[in-house]
């Protein structure tokens, strides 16, 4: 069995986008309970330390629905076997603050790390509210202050770093997305570069587990790979059924990530210290390339056959 730098694993169970409540589009928020119980099940045979809770836990209505939702699914989640680490989808602070958020889960919800195993889990609870207006485009707007501690962190780390949060950074287009192919401003957020740049000032492998997008995904990038986690009731890739994904990610020195369901994948790789080589500017702009352009090219009819 693999091992992380000091001889120890973390694995952590993953569940994302529970969205209880009405069904919505093709969410099916209906089945959340029933699926919630078969997750502590799961919880409870899959040998892990802690569950991570990746956001979304409830479809947005109204206030007074919202917090009655969001209470029924605390509950559910305190009737887990281990113990839970909370991050805020944009659903759960659309009617709700986070001060309300910690209330009813009975945690706090601010920025935090964990050593677990040979691993630190960064948990990055970077503002996951969707702001909207009359005549601008809706978007998500992350303080500065939640990148800078991103970067302070990972240039700080001194052991593998997971990075949770609930909406990815990669800079992934999701082609064929049901919620974000035509709406791509919403699938992450207007800074992801500069998130993508924190990231780089780690000396330690990274690896980065998300949800929101309601698909499973691996996206490499400058060296550090990037997971997104199907949505437990989501039903868009599953043929009308809500998909019942339960994840569980397992840190050593190799990274085994398994999601199973009606939306299975598993995935094993080797996380490492080694970042890409800085991309070329434009062709047009590269010296070496603009010589060998301006060089006259011989016709292959004039080229010599001798």
């Amino acid at each position: 069995m693999d091992t992380s730098m000091n001889g120890t694993i973390a694995r952590l169970a993953v569940v994302t986008d529970v969205h209880y409540g009405p069904p919505v589009f093709t969410k099916r928020g209906e089945t959340a309970p029933a699926l919630m119980h078969d997750f502590a099940q799961f919880v409870a045979e899959a040998n892990v330390s802690h569950v991570l809770d990746l956001g979304d836990r409830i479809n947005d209505v109204d206030h007074a629905t919202d917090r009655s939702n969001m209470a029924e699914v605390a509950q559910m989640f305190r009737q887990l076997p281990k113990p839970c680490i909370h991050i805020n989808g944009n659903h759960d602070v659309d009617q709700l603050t986070v001060r309300e958020n910690e209330e009813l889960l009975g945690v706090p919800l601010g920025h935090e790390t964990l050593d677990i195993g040979g691993w630190r889990i960064v948990v990055w609870r970077v503002d996951s509210r969707i702001y909207r207006s009359e005549t601008n485009q809706s978007g998500f707007s992350p303080a500065e202050e939640d990148t800078v501690w991103l970067a302070r962190t990972l240039q700080n780390a001194d052991r593998p770093c997971l990075v949770i949060a609930h909406v990815p950074f990669s800079g992934r287009i999701f082609h064929e997305n049901y919620y974000f192919k035509h709406n791509p401003e919403i699938s992450t957020y207007p800074t992801s570069a500069r998130m993508r740049a924190a990231l780089q000032l780690a000396t330690v492998p990274v690896v980065v587990l998300t949800g929101h997008v309601h698909e499973n995904s691996v996206t490499t990038v400058g060296g550090i790979t990037h997971l997104t986690q199907q949505s437990l009731t989501e039903s868009f890739t599953t043929g009308g059924a809500p998909a019942a994904a339960m994840g569980v990610i397992e840190l050593g020195q190799t990274v085994t990530w398994t999601v199973v369901g009606r939306d299975p994948i598993q995935l094993t790789f080797t996380p490492t210290v080694t970042r890409w080589v800085p991309p070329l500017p434009c062709f047009t702009d590269t010296e070496e390339l603009r010589v060998r352009r301006d060089v006259p090219r011989v016709r292959p009819d004039e080229m010599s056959t001798h």
